[in-house]
């Protein structure tokens, strides 16, 4: 039996989430190397919570992942989402049976020099949306960068 002080099991993650593409206008992005999978590198994200909206998870998720507080006018809503197969090693993570999220994307300018504090992450970078694109593990956040690319140019 668990005493008062045990911890509570975590509730299955929603199958929805935000992804912020952070930059600084002129080409570049920021990116994040996870700490519970070296070697893979991503840009902001994360799923909603109970009664969030994909908007709010992307305010919380940048300022929980960077420490960086946007102010929700400075968050670009693509209006576009993508499904995506959940990577098998991540699932348990989900009810069972919840193989799917759906992404919602977002980005937001910021300086270059803005102090960065990492809580979930080993290492951020800053490259060209490009090289960023090539590094990324995740397919959508692989296509996030492109659109963005594409849009600068």
């Amino acid at each position: 039996m668990p005493s008062e002080n045990s911890p509570q099991p975590k509730p299955p993650k929603r199958p929805v989430s935000a992804l912020v593409v952070l930059h600084d206008g002129a080409g570049n992005a920021l990116l994040l190397e996870r700490a519970d999978k070296a070697g893979y590198w991503q840009s902001v994200t994360g799923s909603l919570e109970a009664g969030e909206t994909p908007a709010q998870a992307a305010l919380r998720e940048t300022a929980e992942e960077t420490g960086i507080a946007l102010p929700p006018a400075a968050l670009r809503d693509w209006h576009y989402s993508t499904v995506y197969e959940i990577y098998p090693h991540w699932r348990h993570r989900y009810a069972a049976g919840v193989t799917r999220n759906t992404e919602h994307l977002f980005s937001a300018v910021i300086p270059r020099n803005a102090p960065v504090r990492l809580s979930e992450h080993t290492a951020h970078i800053w490259l060209p949306l490009a090289q960023a694109a090539e590094k990324v593990f995740s397919p959508s956040n692989r296509d996030a960068l492109l659109k963005l690319a594409a849009e600068t140019v």
